[in-house]
């Protein structure tokens, strides 16, 4: 069975608008989804890339247009310019990291509530009663917002590694073996690699 490592953080909007889509990709063509969230900042330094603000006006302003376009595309709500971003992505990714190896919920749901949380809601994913109702609502207990920190933050700092050693260098990535695609509009790309490749 092929594994597909899925680096993401519930910061990026792009993300947000992949939605479930990798899980469903993964599940129609009998792979392996595993989520690693990673800290952004941390992996620019290391990869060469520059938070948003830093980069050249023309850059932030494309964005904003492409992800009017592209949430347009997809059917989904965004906020360009949500009220609490950026913020800690931290706790939210432990909570990921911590329901992953729980199981026995909606961990698809869970990441697409937590982005939904931050780019459609406007609320604060930083916030511990936040992640708690995503949690809930996906069949997770809340209480992995406390018993998930210390699994979760050693598992946050190894994933960052293996994002560097494995070419990661954005997000959404999904990396296949050797094979890599960056973004949710490499998302057909990645489905038709799978379906090759089963």
């Amino acid at each position: 069975m092929l594994q597909i490592d899925y680096y993401l953080s519930p910061l990026s909007p792009w993300v947000h608008l992949a939605g479930t889509r990798p899980a469903q990709i993964a599940a129609a063509q009998g792979a392996t989804l595993v989520y690693k969230p990673v800290d952004p900042p941390a992996l620019f330094a290391r990869t060469g890339g520059k938070m948003l603000a830093e980069r050249h006006e023309s850059r932030q302003t494309y964005r904003l247009q492409e992800l009017r376009r592209q949430a347009a595309k997809a059917g989904r709500k965004i906020h360009l310019k949500p009220q609490h971003w950026p913020t800690n992505p931290a706790p939210a990714c432990y909570a990921i990291i911590a329901a992953q190896e729980a199981g026995g919920g909606d961990l698809a749901g869970l990441v697409h509530a937590i982005t939904s949380a931050c780019w459609e809601e406007q609320r604060n994913i930083a916030d511990d009663a936040v992640i708690e109702d995503c949690l809930s609502a996906h069949g997770f207990s809340p209480n992995l917002t406390m018993t998930g920190l210390m699994t979760g933050a050693d598992t946050y700092a190894r994933n960052l590694d293996h994002a560097v050693l494995a070419g990661v260098f954005g997000m959404p990535f999904f990396v296949v073996g050797e094979e890599r695609f960056w973004g949710q509009d490499r998302l057909d790309d990645l489905e038709a690699y799978l379906a090759a490749a089963t």
